[in-house]
C-alpha cells in the first residue's frame, strides 16, 4: 500500500507535508481513505494561532470536515464495513459522563478531544478513528458534497432546536456555508417565508437556489426599502459576526425563537436582556453536532433533501493547503467551501 501523506501544522504559521506508512486499525477502529476534506474558519484560526488554547493541540494534522471510503477495520468491527462510503463524527467523548449519557457527547465533561483539532485529522490520505463514529452513505454518493456533512450536522442541531413547524416565517442571518445549509434544511419544513440576510448581495442567487424566498442585506433591512417587517417565528444565526446575534434577535416576533450557531471573534455586540425579557424571546445555542443531528443530516443527504454540492467553489490537492488558506482568508471574493483532495 502507498504511504500516507499528511499536512502537519507544527505550530501557528508553520506546516509541512509529511509521509508515513498508514497505521493499521486497532480493536474497534476503522481506517478511512479520505476522498475530500473541507476547510472552515476554525482551520484559519488554527493556522493563525487564534483558536482558544483548550481547543487545539499542536502539532496536529487538521481536517474535521471529510468524507471517504473504509479500507480496513480492526477486530470487533463488521468486515462488511470495508468499501463503504462514510463520513464521521469528530468529538471523541467519554460515553460515561452525564452529558454523554443524555445524548450530548459534544458537551462531554471529561475534556475536549476532536478530530482535526487535538487528534489527527483528514488533511491526510488516511484517517484512523473509532468505527462507532462513522455514518454510512448511500451507494454512489457524491463524496465531495458529503464532506460538508460535518457543518450540516452542526447547523441541523440548530434547526432542530428552532422547533420549526410548517407555514411559519423563518429567517437566517448569514449566507456562508452554514447559512446555505440551514436554508436547505429550513426549506424542507415548507415555511411561509424564508428570509436570508447577508451583507454580500452576490450571495442572493445561491440563497434562492437553496430555498430562500427573499434575500436582504442588513442595510436594506434597516432602510425597509422593500417593506419587509420583522416578526419572524424562528431566526437562526449562522454568521458568527460581531453584530449577527443582535440582528437575529431584532428579527424575531414577540415570543419567538432565536438560535445562535456562530462564534464571533473579538468583541461582539451583545443581546439586550431587556429586549429578551420584554419580548419573551427563547434563545438557544449549539456547539458542534450531536449523534441525532449527524443521523438527521446523513438521512437528509441520502434522501436528496440536502445538496451541499452548489456550495463548493474550489477543489485543490493536499499539497495546495497553503493556497487553500489564502483563498479562505479572502484571496478570492467568490470563495465558498474549499476542499482538499488527498
Amino acid at each position: 500500500m502507498p504511504g500516507t501523506r499528511a499536512v502537519l501544522l507544527e505550530e501557528p504559521g508553520r506546516y509541512r507535508v509529511v509521509s508515513a506508512e498508514p497505521a493499521d486499525p486497532g480493536p474497534g477502529e476503522a481506517r478511512v481513505r479520505v476522498a475530500a476534506a473541507g476547510l472552515c474558519g476554525s482551520d484559519r484560526e488554527m493556522y493563525a494561532g487564534t483558536r482558544p488554547k483548550d481547543y487545539v493541540r499542536y502539532p496536529v494534522v487538521p481536517g474535521h470536515e471529510w468524507s471517504g471510503t473504509v479500507d480496513a477495520v480492526g477486530s470487533g468491527v463488521a468486515a462488511d464495513l470495508v468499501g463503504a462510503s462514510v463520513v464521521g463524527e469528530g468529538v471523541r467523548s467519554c460515553l460515561i459522563c452525564a452529558r454523554c449519557r443524555a445524548g450530548e457527547p459534544n458537551l462531554c465533561t471529561t475534556g475536549y478531544d476532536e478530530t482535526g483539532f487535538t487528534l489527527p485529522g483528514a488533511f491526510s490520505d488516511h484517517l484512523l478513528l473509532p468505527a462507532r463514529m462513522l455514518h454510512v452513505l448511500a451507494p454512489g454518493a457524491d463524496l465531495a458534497a458529503a464532506a460538508l456533512l460535518e457543518p450540516a450536522a452542526c447547523v441541523i442541531a440548530g434547526v432542530l432546536r428552532a422547533g420549526l413547524v410548517p407555514a411559519e416565517r423563518a429567517a437566517i442571518v448569514g449566507a456562508g456555508t452554514l447559512g446555505m445549509l440551514a436554508a436547505q434544511l429550513v426549506a424542507a419544513y415548507s415555511p411561509a417565508e424564508l428570509l436570508v440576510i447577508d451583507p454580500r448581495r452576490g450571495r442572493a442567487e445561491l440563497a434562492e437556489r437553496c430555498g430562500a424566498t427573499a434575500f436582504r442585506t442588513p442595510d436594506e433591512m434597516r432602510d425597509d426599502a422593500a417593506g419587509h417587517r420583522a416578526g419572524y417565528d424562528a431566526v437562526i444565526e449562522c454568521a458568527g459576526a460581531p453584530d449577527s446575534a443582535r440582528i437575529a434577535a431584532s428579527l424575531a416576533r414577540r415570543g419567538g425563537r432565536v438560535v445562535l450557531t456562530g462564534i464571533p471573534g473579538g468583541e461582539a455586540a451583545g443581546l439586550s436582556p431587556a429586549q429578551l425579557v420584554l419580548d419573551q424571546l427563547t434563545v438557544a445555542t449549539v456547539f458542534s453536532g450531536t449523534p441525532e443531528s449527524w443521523a438527521t443530516a446523513v438521512r437528509a443527504f441520502n434522501a436528496g433533501v440536502l445538496d451541499p454540492r452548489p456550495l463548493v467553489t474550489h477543489e485543490l490537492s493536499l499539497e495546495e493547503y497553503g493556497e487553500a488558506l489564502r483563498l479562505l482568508s479572502g484571496g478570492a471574493p467568490d470563495a465558498g467551501k474549499i476542499l482538499l483532495h488527498p
